[in-house]
């Protein structure tokens, strides 16, 4: 990757999102912060270029076609290419999940976000992503997405509440990054899923025990993979993470 590597992050406006723009424009790329609302977004975008980032605006919702659309035009017109994709948008859904108990419609709206939001974002920007010589991208998902570590584990710890919609939308997303990385077999786009550990974030009520930085790393080090490195493939900071 060069100093011109462009890459977009979608929800970039808070948290992990952010730090993963940060660290990408630390290394003098130029970042698309990608957000739904508009003054998170501009607040990001003045934060990120106050810190050296060349970042700019991206207006994205990733549940929304006309939206996504015009977020791929946008970055065409900017850079006329794309090098790097990171899905970070996702949402919880609001607790209680337990599966007795869970509104159908809430897991649909997770579902909506956390997964079809990744294929809709992914097949909008890969016209741009194969301009570029070493397109990367990387899916945010979560251990507790692990059917290993759902159907081994007994604590809560391992695997995060009982959730029915949140939880099995990290499993599907999982499942879907395979069958791009099946599909991209043989070109020069790798993609993995990649897992920042328990955060504390907006998204968990701030109980997380790391740091949004470090919760960014995994995703910078996904971003900024050689062309040899894996596709396919499920991550966290200390290696692979078990499907």
């Amino acid at each position: 990757m060069s100093a011109h590597t462009t890459a977009l992050v979608t929800g970039a406006n808070k948290g992990i999102g952010y730090e993963i723009a940060l660290g990408l424009g630390a290394l003098g790329w130029s970042v698309g912060v990608g957000a739904r609302d508009e003054g998170r977004r501009r607040l990001a975008v003045e934060r990120l270029r106050a810190a050296g980032v060349d970042a700019f605006g991206v207006p994205l919702d990733v549940t929304d076609d006309a939206s996504v659309t015009a977020a791929a035009r946008l970055v065409e017109e900017h850079t006329g290419r794309l090098d790097v994709l990171v899905n970070n948008a996702a949402i919880t859904g609001g607790m209680p999940q337990e599966p007795t108990r869970v509104d159908p419609a809430t897991v649909r709206t997770v579902v909506e976000t956390n997964v079809i939001g990744v294929i809709r974002v992914t097949n909008a920007m890969l016209p741009l992503l194969r301009r570029s010589a070493s397109p990367r991208i990387v899916n945010m998902s979560s251990s507790v997405g692990s059917l290993t570590r759902q159907s081994g584990a007994a604590d809560e710890a391992a695997t995060g509440p009982v959730a029915v919609a949140y939880a099995p939308s990290k499993t599907f997303l999982n499942a879907v990054t395979l069958q791009y990385a099946r599909e991209f077999r043989g070109t020069n786009i790798l993609i993995n899923a990649g897992c920042p550990g328990f955060v504390a974030t907006d998204l968990n009520g701030f109980r997380g025990v790391r740091t949004p930085e470090q919760g960014a790393a995994i995703a910078i080090r996904l971003a900024t993979l050689p062309d040899d490195g894996p596709t396919g493939g499920f991550f966290a900071d200390a290696g692979e993470v078990p499907w």
